[in-house]
């Protein structure tokens, strides 16, 4: 299969996007648009790619598929816009901003017949995929626990440098809709779904509108119990942890990589087996002034499974209706933290 492939900003996710596509094959990039002239033309000149002045030029090109690194909040009417012209849609996470303007994508996308899917890279990382695996066939038993802290750290200038970072109209929020909305997915497609959450999100160390710290307890379906933190202020950055603890025992992440496998198995004699630690990624963005990514691969296990379920006529890994979870359960943390009381959500991260 070939496609001619789009582009959408002029920032380090772009970048990324640019490099993912570039190593699948029978991808071809063809042009970029977006808000910053002078960055789109350098990063298209980086890459041979078409620079466009506007996201209208862009959809005027002969193409098959669009990636979207625009900020957050102008993501639906972007993803509205593609599907009229009839384009496959890859936006980077999240979906947008809040649970109507997802709506408003998902069914854009629908009513045009056309797929679309959202850059959280976790579903398609092998030892995410490894664990997913294992909670479904039983191997942790029964889920009872989670506790998943993103405790990283962002320089004034990340937020300085950038007219969206940091503002609820662009971004929809700091550290949990930008940074660790990556885990609320992670969480979501490995323990399925929340059913309440009590929250506290403050402003602690930068000076933006939202939020730069949030902790939460969540209360999912299945019964299992947990915790998030999340901050760009714990300096200097450390590596992700989300740590799973079922009847069998329990399984640790760290970044991108199982460090910790302790589950008793189902062995003749009884005796516990330890699994070894599984899976070697990227560093990942715990610190730094950018959010930039230096290894593509994750990107590109995305691009890789997009246009195998276009190719299967499949749903890709994490289409709109995935999407859209994730943001209901971030923006129940944000009202339960505004009103100081529990939010529920049943029925609500459904789609």
């Amino acid at each position: 299969m070939t496609l001619r492939v789009g582009f959408t900003g002029g920032g380090n996710i772009t970048d990324t996007h640019i490099r993912a596509v570039q190593a699948v094959p029978g991808l071809v990039p063809v042009a970029l648009s977006g808000r910053n002239a002078e960055r789109v033309a350098a990063l298209a000149a980086r890459y041979g790619l078409e620079p466009v002045p506007a996201f209208d030029d862009l959809l005027a090109r002969d193409l098959d598929l669009v990636c979207l690194g625009t900020p957050s909040a102008i993501h639906a009417d972007e993803i509205g816009l593609a599907a009229a012209g009839r384009l496959h849609i890859l936006t980077e996470k999240p979906l947008d901003v809040s649970v109507e303007r997802c709506d408003t994508a998902i069914t854009a996308a629908e009513n045009a017949g056309v797929s679309l899917g959202v850059f959280f890279q976790d579903r398609c990382t092998p030892a995410f995929q490894m664990l997913k695996q294992a909670l479904e066939d039983g191997g942790l038993g029964r889920p009872l626990l989670v506790d998943a802290r993103v405790k990283w750290y962002r320089a004034p200038e990340y937020y300085g440098g950038s007219r969206w970072r940091g503002t609820w109209a662009l971004d929809g929020g700091g550290a949990l809709m930008n940074q660790a909305i990556h885990t609320v997915d992670l969480l979501l497609w490995l323990l399925g779904d929340v059913r309440r959450v009590c929250a506290k999100a403050a402003t602690l160390l930068h000076h933006i509108e939202v939020e730069d710290t949030v902790v939460a307890t969540l209360e999912f379906e299945s019964g299992a119990i947990g915790t998030l933190i999340a901050t760009t202020a714990a300096y200097p950055g450390y590596p992700r942890c989300v740590e799973i603890t079922g009847t069998e025992g329990t399984v640790a992440i760290e970044q991108d990589r199982v460090t910790r496998w302790e589950v008793r198995d189902q062995r003749a004699d009884g005796s516990p087996a330890l699994v070894p630690a599984f899976g070697a990624e990227a560093a990942g963005n715990a610190s730094g002034s950018t959010a930039v990514v230096a290894d593509a691969t994750p990107h590109r296990r995305v691009v890789e499974d997009f246009v195998a379920a276009l190719q299967a006529g499949r749903r890709p890994a994490c289409d709109g209706r995935e999407g859209r979870r994730s943001v209901a359960v971030v923006t129940a943390i944000y009202e339960s933290s505004r009103t100081g009381a529990p939010v529920e959500l049943q029925g609500v991260t459904a789609g």
